[in-house]
């Protein structure tokens, strides 16, 4: 994977990604099924990210239930729920992106797609899962 990208296409890969994800869990479907679909795949780094949260989905949902007080995952808002598990994927998948990053990216997906109050939710939880899966010594 190429880390060399013109401005802004990591962005636009993560919301191609975000949708996909969305797609999928309305359906009750593997993001993979979605992907089989589609007349013109994603591109590479949305793929990497869809493939890792189809890899580590039972690990991110488990993580996600442990941190988010008071919230199941399965009654998280659809679009909520997604952008986390999208952020943890790429926290676990894409060591090289920073952490801050990371987080300021799923909070800007959250504020954009969902309610007022999910940019604060989502920052609050991955912020936490970033915690568990990156060491205190990456600076945020």
């Amino acid at each position: 994977m190429s880390t060399a990208r013109p401005d802004g296409s990591r962005r636009r890969s993560r919301e191609r990604a975000l949708t996909l994800l969305y797609e999928a869990d309305l359906k009750g479907e593997p993001v993979s099924s979605v992907l089989a679909t589609l007349a013109v795949p994603p591109d590479e780094y949305a793929s990497v990210l869809l493939a890792a949260v189809e890899a580590h989905q039972a690990e991110i949902d488990g993580l996600l239930g442990e941190v988010s007080e008071g919230w199941e995952v399965a009654r998280m808002a659809v679009v909520d729920r997604n952008v986390l598990r999208l952020g943890a994927a790429e926290l676990l998948a894409v060591p090289s992106t920073p952490t801050a990053v990371v987080l300021s990216e799923a909070v800007e997906l959250a504020s954009g797609y969902s309610t007022d109050e999910s940019g604060r939710f989502v920052n609050g939880v991955l912020a936490t899962v970033a915690d568990r899966l990156r060491p205190a010594t990456e600076a945020r």
